[in-house]
């Protein structure tokens, strides 16, 4: 079994209410979150509105909980997995269930990133589009002729999106469609993450990483989407840090991925992965933990290594 958590853009209101209201350890998530945090996470998640939930600031720290309280919900209701792996913020999830953070230490390190990757969007101005209908090495083409715009998710075949400054990004944009995208999609996003001009940022997440503690794995490993292999517990935070400036690698590790699993469970807010994996690979059964009806869905006891 492959756990996946979901990273920023996953977020919506209403999430996470079906956890904390019916399981004693997704409420004590929360709380304990809240404790830390100042300020009622439970009310924006549940309430919204949706353009407070849409800040980087507030909605990695609320997707990151919703995906840990539904990991906790899951374990306990006796899901074995053998790999756990995120998308971008979801590699702090996926850390966290494989036991190399504590949710303490990555609830901090997440809550700094999303504040550093807010201030850093307000800073250097930026932002994201996808491209759709083009292969990966189109997309690569245009970054390589297109000043200010890089590859920053390889989402699924066919679907890749891309970061950099407003000018780079419009530029590249008319140069997919003239290269025959299906479509081009200009994101809401506060930034141009996962591109250099968010090296700001890296730096303050580096002294933030430095501060917690990395321990080896308990039984399921950790794969990370931006190196496309199982890390060693001594290249986390390094890889953490690259993370903001890097591309993340879903395709590409989904691939590897899928052959040795027998299905996945999407563990946090939202469907975006399920929906990535279905293209990738169709007929691989894969779940999610978003609201009562696809919990209960999930197939409980698959074989994997229990924690």
């Amino acid at each position: 079994m492959l756990l996946l958590f979901p990273g920023q853009g996953s977020q919506k209101v209403g999430m996470g209410r079906h956890l904390w209201e019916e399981y004693p350890q997704a409420e004590a998530t929360f709380a304990e979150a809240e404790e830390f945090l100042g300020w009622d996470l439970r009310k924006l998640c549940a309430e919204g509105p949706q353009e407070e939930l849409t800040r980087t600031d507030k909605a990695q720290p609320a997707i990151f909980v919703t995906g840990v309280a539904a990991y906790r919900v899951l374990r306990d209701l006796g899901l074995s997995f053998d790999v756990a792996a995120g998308h971008s913020l979801g590699e702090y999830g996926a850390l966290v269930a494989c036991g190399q953070l504590s949710f303490a230490d990555a609830l901090a390190v997440v809550a700094a990133r999303g504040k550093a990757m807010w201030r850093c969007g307000l800073e250097q101005s930026g932002t994201m589009a996808a491209i759709v209908g083009l292969d990966e090495a189109e997309v690569e083409a245009i970054c390589a002729v297109v000043e200010g715009a890089w590859p920053a998710n390889y989402n699924s075949p066919g679907q890749v999106v891309l970061s950099g400054s407003r000018e780079g990004v419009e530029r590249a944009m008319a140069e997919a469609k003239e290269r025959g995208a299906k479509r081009v999609l200009p994101l809401a996003v506060s930034g141009a993450f996962h591109s250099p001009l968010v090296a700001g940022a890296a730096k303050e997440l580096a002294e933030v990483l430095h501060r917690v503690q990395v321990r080896e794995a308990e039984g399921a490993r950790f794969f990370s989407t931006i190196e496309v292999r199982y890390p060693d517990a001594s290249e986390i935070r390094e890889i953490l840090v690259r993370q903001l400036t890097s591309p993340v690698k879903f395709t590409q590790s989904l691939r590897l991925l899928l052959k040795g699993e027998s299905a996945a469970v999407e563990t946090g807010p939202g469907t975006v992965l399920a929906g990535l994996v279905k293209r990738i690979d169709r007929r691989f059964p894969v779940y999610s933990a978003d609201d009562r009806e696809s919990l209960a869905a999930v197939p409980f006891r698959e074989g994997g290594a229990s924690r």
